[in-house]
């Protein structure tokens, strides 16, 4: 600026000591060099107005001019303020919906996800839950096909060793009858044939009540192992009945808290959503707001600073132009 006003202190200088006619001409000259230097376009047109227009004319077009270049310079400072408020509080509201929209987009793909992970743990379990129910019915019918069929061979057995049992007793009482008899005949004279008395086979290996005992025997160890047999598969069936369903029981309810966990996540997927939605309305309509923004705010050609620099030259040629016309001296 200091070295702005040496080079008008100097053209002045050189229109004065030039005796170029009139001051209007003089104003006229300076203005153009002015303009020129500025590459102004409103003092180049002030120049040419100073030329034809009459001296109170053209004092009262530099007057005015001078009041509107500074209630421009004043309008442009408002709206400056205006930009920077708008621009700062755009900016701001452009980042935090931006994260916003980031972070819903993150929070809808982890929802997502685990859904469809939670899903499938649900399907695993049903499936596992309806293994257990499939198991647990054959299990059962095994059982009651092996216990009725236990059942049936303890009766058999039973009555079989009451039946043998009753023949060791109807044989045992023949051959004691029997023996008896020939006793009785011995006394009278047997024949040579019937020296001793008759036992009939009771006493020989193998014998008729020897065998029967031993089907007996048979028989009761038939019935105690098939009786083992059949408490230890009733232990294991219960066993197995019992972890079961509390396998079930434990799967099942999983499972219930899992459909609970999937419902609640379902209802903050259909929020996130909207949400996601309803942000992106407003990142978008501030993105818009930022195009309008643009081009007073942003891509106005010259910075600010420019303007306002060229304005105050402007209105600082124009006040000397105005110090030519009244005369006074410029040093």
């Amino acid at each position: 600026m200091v070295a702005l006003l040496s080079t008008n202190r100097s053209t002045f200088a050189q229109l004065r000591s030039s005796g170029r006619g009139p001051l209007q001409q003089r104003v006229a000259d300076f203005l153009r060099i002015q303009a020129t230097h500025l590459n102004s376009r409103v003092l180049s047109t002030l120049a040419t107005h100073v030329e034809d227009d009459p001296f109170a004319k053209v004092k009262k077009l530099i007057q005015d001019l001078i009041v509107r270049l500074m209630e421009e310079a004043n309008e442009e400072a408002e709206h400056k303020g205006w930009c920077d408020t708008e621009l700062s509080t755009n900016e701001q509201t452009r980042k935090e919906k931006t994260e916003a929209v980031e972070t819903l987009h993150a929070e809808i793909d982890a929802l997502t996800s685990s859904l469809s992970q939670i899903r499938e743990e649900v399907s695993q379990l049903s499936k596992s839950v309806a293994e257990l129910d499939t198991a647990m019915a054959e299990a059962t019918k095994i059982r009651q096909e092996e216990k009725a069929t236990n059942t049936q061979t303890i009766k058999d057995a039973e009555e079989a060793q009451t039946a043998v049992a009753q023949a060791i007793v109807v044989l045992k009482e023949f051959y004691a009858k029997a023996a008896e008899s020939t006793s009785l005949v011995q006394k009278q004279s047997p024949p040579p044939i019937f020296d001793s008395p008759y036992k009939g086979m009771q006493a020989e290996n193998g014998g008729v009540i020897g065998m029967l005992e031993v089907i007996e025997s048979d028989f009761a160890r038939l019935q105690t192992e098939t009786e083992g047999s059949e408490q230890e598969s009733q232990m294991t069936y219960d066993k197995f009945m019992t972890d079961s369903k509390v396998d079930k029981a434990a799967k099942s309810k999983d499972i219930e808290h899992k459909r609970a966990k999937i419902q609640d996540q379902e209802q903050a997927l259909v929020t996130k959503k909207a949400d996601l939605q309803g942000t992106q309305k407003e990142l978008d309509a501030s993105l818009a707001y930022y195009d309008k923004l643009k081009p007073s705010c942003v891509d106005a050609g010259s910075s600010y600073d420019d303007r306002v620099a060229r304005r105050k030259e402007e209105i600082e040629s124009l006040q000397e132009a105005l110090r030519i016309l009244n005369g006074e001296d410029i040093s």
